[in-house]
């Protein structure tokens, strides 16, 4: 059984190949790779089908383009990727409600759903503030 195979990754291989990819990354662009500036440009992307002129007008994309760039490329990259590891490991499976948050919460569904969504909006707050 190989790596690529296995039901899972060892914690320090996939740390390692990260932090490869990290340094790959600063090498080729001169830029470290992340995922805050993408979902900015993803809004963006949404908005000027319906709003154009919104858009056009807004300081933060008339200095950063709205667009398609490698780190577009690299979190969409990520989302698929991973898809793709669950199955080729063969340990995909939804859980709607995982048992830690179950012991914690109790199994209410909707609950974890709105409180993960909250949680991701102060995250992605966080990260915007801080500069990406």
């Amino acid at each position: 059984m190989n790596v690529f195979t296995r039901k899972s990754w060892s914690p320090y291989v996939a740390g390692a190949l990260a932090g490869l990819l990290l340094v790959l990354s600063v090498l080729a662009t001169g830029k470290y790779f992340g995922a805050s500036t993408t979902f900015v440009r993803s809004a963006g992307l949404i908005e000027q089908v319906f709003v154009p002129e919104r858009v056009q007008a807004m300081d933060y994309f008339i200095k950063t383009k709205v667009k398609i760039d490698w780190q577009w490329m690299f979190v969409f990259g990520v989302l698929f990727g991973s898809l793709i590891a669950s199955r080729m490991g063969r340990d995909f499976k939804t859980i709607p409600v995982p048992p830690s948050w179950e012991a914690v919460f109790g199994p209410n569904k909707t609950k974890r759903w709105v409180t993960a969504f909250l949680g991701g909006i102060i995250l992605m707050l966080g990260a915007r503030l801080a500069g990406g």
